[in-house]
């Protein structure tokens, strides 16, 4: 399972920063020990062309030169320096690598070590995120698969977003487009304090365990099937639903996690739709717990991704090719 970095881009932050930027290398460390079976890959940056595609040229150019006004910079969270202006492109070439290799292999699984930028909308940043990469990777793919399938054959998206704040960017960027459904599982008390509606918002009261929110999953993975027919999942597996996050508000354990991920890797599997996931935040009290639960993640899509390969070796030997994913022009 191939799985894209941007961690030794290290934003030179203040004494007492609360975003953990030290996850990123230590959950790469943990997977090239843990699971081997891991392909890890340097992520390229985003282009400015890729970028455009949902930001703006104005935002795209300031973020390149440091030139935003000092309140937009504040709503990011991180001071402007080079290494953020290329990390931030690099958090998205991850997710379009990912996003490039599951759609070129017709299915299974791959990842970003980080992304899930949900809070940028397309002319500014917002809650440590500068741009939006579910956002670029769906229009990215969307543009590829257009060029090679032609206009009879629209790919649609689905974003399922279980960090536990909402992904008011995201919803934003695809208010007004039926081709991207958006699914948003989050905290309600919790930022950002201004949401957007997206396709399908579920609000969780503070302090819910592992037995509401999956309940509250399965119905909303029922309605997505019921309203969208993806061709492509992007799922952002957030740790910050763990109850040992400073940020978080909900109290979801390893394994309630885990089978979340379960959940959603297995309702993609069931229906042949290639997966991407990003980690999302996670703002642990313990680092190693927030590092916990993205590995368990890795984890279960590492089975899934065996029994896709599996599969897929065996249909290719059939004489009609390899058939096993849902059949699409």
């Amino acid at each position: 399972m191939h799985a894209f970095y941007a961690d030794h881009f290290v934003l030179p932050l203040p004494s007492g920063h609360r975003f953990p930027m030290a996850k990123y290398a230590r959950l790469r460390e943990r997977l090239a020990t843990e699971l081997p079976e891991v392909d890890l890959h340097e992520a390229l940056p985003a282009t400015d062309g890729e970028l455009a595609l949902v930001h703006t040229p104005a935002y795209i150019d300031a973020i390149a030169h440091g030139t935003l006004a000092p309140a937009l910079q504040r709503e990011i969270g991180f001071p402007w320096s080079p290494a953020m202006a290329e990390r931030a492109r690099r958090s998205v070439g991850a997710t379009l690598q990912a996003a490039r290799r599951v759609m070129a292999q017709g299915g299974g699984l791959a990842a970003n070590l980080a992304g899930g930028t949900h809070h940028a909308y397309a002319d500014k940043g917002g809650g440590f995120c500068v741009f939006n990469d579910f956002a670029v990777a769906a229009r990215l793919m969307q543009a590829e698969h257009l060029r090679r399938h032609g206009p009879r054959a629209p790919l649609p998206v689905a974003i399922v977003d279980l960090d536990v704040h909402q992904g008011n960017g995201t919803a934003r960027i695809f208010a007004n487009d039926a081709s991207v459904f958006t699914l948003s599982l989050h905290g309600a008390k919790n930022f950002p304090f201004r949401k957007e509606p997206s396709d399908l918002d579920v609000e969780l009261p503070d302090g819910v365990r592992d037995d509401e929110y999956l309940h509250a999953l399965d119905l909303a993975l029922d309605e997505l099937e019921r309203r969208f027919e993806p061709g492509l999942v992007l799922y952002l597996a957030g740790a910050d639903p763990h109850e040992g996050d400073r940020l978080g508000r909900l109290k979801l354990s390893f394994d309630g996690l885990e089978a979340r991920d379960r959940r959603v890797m297995g309702w993609a599997a069931r229906r042949g739709l290639p997966l991407v996931f990003a980690m999302g935040g996670g703002y642990g009290h313990d680092l190693e717990a927030t590092v916990q639960v993205q590995v368990n993640t890795y984890r279960v899509a590492l089975e899934h991704e065996r029994r896709w390969q599996a599969q897929a070796l065996r249909s290719a030997t059939t004489p009609a090719g390899m058939r096993w994913h849902n059949a699409r022009p």
